[in-house]
């Protein structure tokens, strides 16, 4: 596919159907792209496509199935509005960390494939803002999906979630007061399974 050039084709590019419940147009959305008139659109059309389905089939589509519906924060950054949220202190890895994450039309530096969406599962905020535990979704879709790396904020228990080739499967956190990271290859939760720490989740969630 060629990149847009006029607001029909960028139109036209926001209608393809990454999955059955989720467009490309659905991440594209950015405030720091907004706010400083930056284009947040794919060189590598081909290349982002086939990542952004990768993360919607392996990883969004069966989450919300499981516990209703996903709003996605924020999701690709062209490596325009990556460089510039970096250089200007906005949360923005630099644009190397980034590839195959946020910027989802860069392979990494292993040329590995990859994508992100930082997500809200708002089913889960009131249990969340009840209990304050996030490791309850975390240890579930350790246990249940091809993930490779999620990281947990404060507001509403949003967090990034990756897909990659080659997935990591590396959890972390900038919830106080457990900061830091909650499991990665080579700790001793890592391995198993983790039913207990989502049961009660689970219970009032509904099974």
């Amino acid at each position: 596919m060629r990149a847009p050039k006029t607001v029909a084709s960028l139109e036209e590019l926001g209608r393809v159907r990454l999955s059955p419940n989720f467009f490309l147009r659905d991440f594209l959305h950015s405030e720091i792209a907004q706010m400083h008139g930056l284009r947040n659109v794919p060189d590598d059309l081909d290349l982002a496509i086939a990542a952004g389905k990768a993360l919607c089939k392996n990883l969004l589509e069966p989450l919300q199935e499981r516990f209703g519906r996903i709003s996605i924060r924020s999701s690709y950054r062209s490596p325009e509005v990556n460089r510039f949220g970096n250089e200007n202190g906005l949360n923005c890895a630099t644009n190397e960390k980034n590839y195959a994450h946020h910027i989802w039309d860069r392979r990494d530096a292993a040329g590995r494939m990859g994508a992100t969406a930082c997500i809200v599962v708002n089913r889960f905020i009131p249990y969340y803002e009840r209990t304050g535990d996030w490791e309850a979704m975390a240890w579930w879709v350790h246990d249940h999906l091809p993930y490779s790396a999620m990281e947990f904020y404060p507001r509403y228990a949003a967090f990034n979630l990756n897909w990659r080739e080659e997935p990591l499967r590396r959890i972390s956190s900038m919830i106080p007061p457990r900061r830091g990271v909650l499991t990665k290859p080579g700790m001793g939760n890592w391995e198993g399974r983790h039913e207990a720490a989502y049961a009660g989740m689970l219970e009032e969630l509904g099974k």
